[in-house]
């Protein structure tokens, strides 16, 4: 006998899923919504069990749902790799933060677009982590442990960070030729435990290092670094990211000594994609990026 359900309701099932919507899901799918509720009816009694709790505002997996949907959403992902080539001919989005994407990656994309004419590329900055599940984006470059469960993880380059600063409040608190001269400059984000580590990293000892105090608080580095030009205060900023501010002297790097907090950028997508075409073009050329950059 066989143990697999239909695959029209596995299909609506996927869609639901994802969604978290019956309406969503009937209009991805070209169906009425009660043909979508009639599919999801038929696999639940074959299954012996329901799959979605119906709330008033809305739906959510149950138990059961939960433990099939993400082999369900594999499953469908390697069966739209196999017969969708012509889209890894047409587009590959891309997903990652605001800083890594403007300061880094959108500079080298050209020449990725240069290797591959047939291949139209869509960068999205954004603090959001993609659901790959739900949103159409192809890959990610995520920072974090690589410790994403159903995601491949490949490690691009670690966390890096150090004080910048504008030359105006480089002279004014200057020469700083020890670390703990950083102490007493204005910290963007200064509550922020790298600093600590910084400290840490540049050999001052903690009974010299200040408990934290009120300041800018901007949450990326793009904005810490646009804060610091402006001097604003001292900002934790990734050497890498900003070569080209440190050469034009819009930003200066007082010291040489860098910390990390044990954190690194990954490049990530499900494992169902690993033998997309455009998939494994990106994966080579940013990790040959990132080695070249090291």
């Amino acid at each position: 006998m066989d143990t697999l359900p239909p695959l029209a309701a596995l299909r609506v099932f996927d869609a639901v899923a994802r969604r978290l919507s019956f309406t969503a899901a009937a209009a991805d799918l070209g169906m009425t919504q009660a043909g979508v509720s009639y599919q999801v009816r038929l696999l639940e009694e074959r299954l012996g069990g329901p799959l979605f709790l119906r709330k008033p505002k809305g739906i959510e997996l149950t138990a059961l749902g939960a433990r099939l949907a993400q082999p369900t959403h594999q499953a469908f992902d390697t069966l739209r790799s196999a017969y969708a080539p012509a889209r890894d001919a047409q587009t590959l989005s891309i997903s990652t933060l605001p800083t890594l994407a403007g300061n880094w990656l959108a500079q080298r994309l050209g020449r990725f677009q240069i290797d591959n004419p047939g291949l139209a590329v869509r960068l999205e900055a954004s603090e959001h982590v993609v659901d790959f599940a739900r949103e159409d984006v192809d890959v990610a470059i995520r920072m974090g442990e690589g410790n994403w469960p159903g995601l491949t993880a490949t490690r691009l380059f670690e966390v890096e960070f150090t004080p910048m600063l504008s030359p105006a409040l480089a002279e004014r608190f200057g020469p700083l030729t020890d670390p703990a001269q950083m102490l007493p400059v204005p910290w963007v984000s200064g509550p922020d435990p790298s600093w600590q580590m910084w400290l840490a990293a540049a050999g001052v000892s903690a009974h010299c290092t200040s408990s934290p105090r009120a300041a800018l608080v901007l949450n990326a580095q793009l904005h810490e670094a646009r804060a610091a030009m402006a001097g604003e205060g001292a900002a934790l900023l990734t050497p890498r990211f900003f070569r080209f501010e440190l050469a034009t002297g819009a930003l200066v790097q007082p010291f040489a000594v860098t910390a990390t907090n044990g954190k690194a950028y990954w490049l990530v997508y499900p494992p169902a994609r690993r033998n997309r075409p455009a998939i494994r073009a990106f994966r080579k050329f940013i990790l040959t990026e990132a080695a070249a950059d090291a």
